[in-house]
């Protein structure tokens, strides 16, 4: 009787640990991972591709690939070893292009870049006191190419106000254009969540609603969002919070208003996510979890009413990937595909990997890259659906 009462605990915990997804990975480290040349350990199914440009990346009608750095936009004829560069700007003195930016090419062939010009930073004065910094400025910029990138017109400031992040641009199947950009707004210091849209392929834009959920402090807020179209023309917004997971919003007139906000239960840190589709019709996500595998805590950050109201955490040695089947309802259990090293975590250059692109080389074949760890990698989709 002993030993049928404990085989049946032992199915019974089995069973648990299966549903809650605790037992379904090995821990990624130095024996079953691969180190890389920023000294950060990949999983095996992963592959570095060195020297290549952070992105976000765009696949031209010939095959070629475009990024944009400074105040250039490049272009390699041999997946990123070689690059030609061609000047976004008649006046390149004015303009130098935020590495936080989104770049799509649209089914007619025009290429749209959104971004920061930092050459118009200024007045970023925290003051500890009001919790504020009246004034600041980094404005939204849009700008587009019809010739494949080589020549480039139409550049356009959106908004004045401090940008934190562009993250993200899609075209709806209505033919429009999305992007996702912020807003700082005051008394006190907080960030907010809008997005531009476009029906003439990036001549003009309408600006959204701006989602404004409070905070207090320069990383308070919601931030750097991520968006993708679902089934029946939905659009579905994912924004950085303090608060454990992401949050989310929904629209029904390709970006125009964003309603239904909510928390989601996918949960990350104070950190931005990337949300793609994929040619078999898949989401990705790419994103740095709330905590590192295998723990729930965690050393919080803010809480102070500078970084933020409420103590957050800032996880961001881990860098994780989902797909989901079923428009983001229910995802594959998460995998760590890359993490820093021990001799990564005091380097300030290398100690995170987060600030994630994802470009779909061909169908099938991921190029992910960061922005912060220098992430440069790529792996197959097949290779993470079982």
């Amino acid at each position: 009787m002993f030993k049928i009462h404990r085989f049946l605990t032992l199915i019974v915990i089995m069973t648990a640990l299966s549903l809650s997804g605790k037992a379904q990975h090995v821990l990624l480290n130095a024996d079953n991972g691969k180190a890389i040349s920023t000294g950060a350990l990949v999983h095996h199914d992963v592959e570095e591709i060195k020297g290549l440009k952070m992105g976000p990346f765009v696949k031209l009608d010939n095959g070629d690939i475009l990024t944009v750095e400074g105040t250039d936009c490049t272009i390699s004829n041999d997946n990123g070893k070689t690059w030609q560069s061609y000047p976004v700007f008649e006046d390149p003195e004015n303009f130098l292009i935020s590495n936080e930016r989104a770049i799509l090419k649209t089914s007619n062939g025009v290429i749209i870049l959104a971004f920061m010009n930092l050459q118009e930073r200024a007045n970023w004065n925290w003051q500890e006191e009001i919790s504020d910094s009246p004034g600041a400025r980094l404005p939204t910029y849009t700008v587009r190419s019809l010739d494949g990138g080589k020549t480039w017109q139409d550049v356009q400031k959106l908004h004045n106000e401090w940008t934190g992040a562009v993250r993200d641009m899609i075209e709806t199947e209505n033919g429009n254009i999305v992007f996702t950009s912020m807003m700082m707004r005051h008394h006190p210091g907080h960030h907010t969540v809008l997005t531009y849209k476009s029906g003439n392929e990036g001549k003009t834009w309408e600006r959204s609603n701006i989602i404004d959920l409070g905070g207090i402090g320069h990383h308070s807020g919601v931030t750097e969002a991520t968006l993708e179209a679902l089934e029946f023309g939905k659009l579905w917004l994912l924004m950085r919070t303090n608060w454990g997971t992401f949050w989310e919003a929904f629209s029904m007139d390709d970006g125009k208003t964003w309603d239904n906000i909510r928390p989601t239960d996918i949960a990350a840190s104070s950190a931005p996510g990337l949300l793609k589709r994929l040619e078999s019709g898949r989401l990705i996500l790419v994103w740095n979890r709330r905590f590192p595998e295998g723990t729930d805590q965690y050393p919080l950050r803010g809480g102070d009413r500078q970084w933020s109201e409420v103590a957050a955490s800032n996880h961001r040695g881990e860098l994780s990937i989902a797909l989901s089947e079923d428009d983001g309802k229910t995802w594959s259990d998460p995998i760590v595909i890359a993490k820093i090293g021990d001799n990564q975590k005091t380097d300030p250059t290398f100690k995170w990997i987060s600030y994630p692109y994802v470009f779909e080389r061909n169908p099938g074949e991921l190029w992910v890259t960061t922005m912060q760890g220098e992430l440069r990698v790529k792996f197959y989709e097949k290779d993470f659906t079982h």
